[in-house]
């Protein structure tokens, strides 16, 4: 706890450490996009089918079929992005952020967005220590473990059919 906040609690340095990491992060994922987009390029697509590659004919080559489905699925999410920002700013916005804040009294109930709810799931089912770990790190550590396991999943596939 020390290491990621850098004291005690959250202060300047836990400040300097997730601004770094917010900054960071977009290009990390640039990075890995690009890496990707080259791996696709130099050896091509697997056949939909399954077929084991032998050949140059058993792969889909990267252009124009990559391209094209890849240029329609960004335009599709830039229109759709660009209507939600210019023309329904407010649409996917909580009604309890027009709430004025008040400092002194904590709201009855906090709830995370939707899309974090399966980790808020995760972090609340651990409710006990297990020797050195307590519940809270443990929690942590069952959430991140899922996410790496959504990593692993293409070496833990076992079929025979590879498509």
């Amino acid at each position: 706890q020390q290491f990621l906040l850098g004291g005690f609690a959250v202060d300047n340095p836990t400040l300097n450490r997730f601004f770094a990491l917010h900054y960071l992060l977009p290009f990390m994922i640039a990075g890995v996009v690009i890496l990707h987009i080259w791996a696709l390029h130099v050896t091509g697509q697997t056949n939909p089918t399954g077929v084991e590659v032998k050949s140059k004919t058993d792969t889909v080559p990267f252009t124009p079929y990559a391209t094209l489905k890849d240029a329609l699925g960004v335009s599709v999410f830039l229109i759709a992005y660009a209507w939600f920002i210019f023309y329904m700013p407010n649409f996917l916005g909580h009604p309890d952020n027009y709430i004025m804040a008040d400092p002194l009294k904590t709201p009855a109930h906090i709830v995370p967005e939707w899309y974090y709810l399966p980790f808020y799931a995760m972090l609340r089912a651990i409710t006990f220590n297990v020797g050195p770990i307590d519940s809270k790190l443990g929690g942590v550590l069952v959430m991140f473990g899922a996410i790496i396991v959504l990593f692993f999943l293409p070496w833990l596939d076992t079929s025979k059919v590879r498509s």
